[in-house]
């Protein structure tokens, strides 16, 4: 990776993270307790990555394409972090059932859009 790419991959992860807390705050002013936003984010992003994965295995779309919008950008925009901090403070809070929803929920269709974006993007 030359240091132009890098630099591009780290304003992509720049680029993703202000997208994340933009997004994420929009969700949150329109829904209560639940961190839906964060739900929307992974998987979203995890459909996106596949989608650019997808392109770039056929050729579609070029390596240094592939690493700025999918390690970058999309590697800034979704949060495992935050997904697992706000699973552990629902259980805390005595909401078991939505703790289990949110992170196994999360994983299932975060893996099935992350499917369903490679599906798209080699198929396109």
């Amino acid at each position: 990776m030359t240091p132009v790419e890098l630099l591009l991959v780290s304003l992509g992860g720049g680029a993703g993270a202000a997208l994340r807390c933009w997004l994420d705050g929009v969700v949150k002013a329109r829904v209560g307790r639940f961190p839906l936003g964060t739900f929307v984010i992974n998987v979203s992003g995890s459909l996106v990555l596949g989608f650019l994965t997808g392109l770039g295995e056929t050729g579609a779309l070029g390596p240094s394409t592939v690493a700025v919008l999918g390690t970058g950008m999309m590697g800034g925009y979704t949060t495992f972090s935050t997904a697992s901090v706000e699973t552990v403070q629902l259980f805390r809070s005595g909401r078991p059932r939505a703790a289990v929803l949110n992170g196994l929920g999360m994983l299932v269709v975060s893996v099935g859009a992350a499917a369903l974006g490679l599906y798209t993007g080699r198929n396109t």
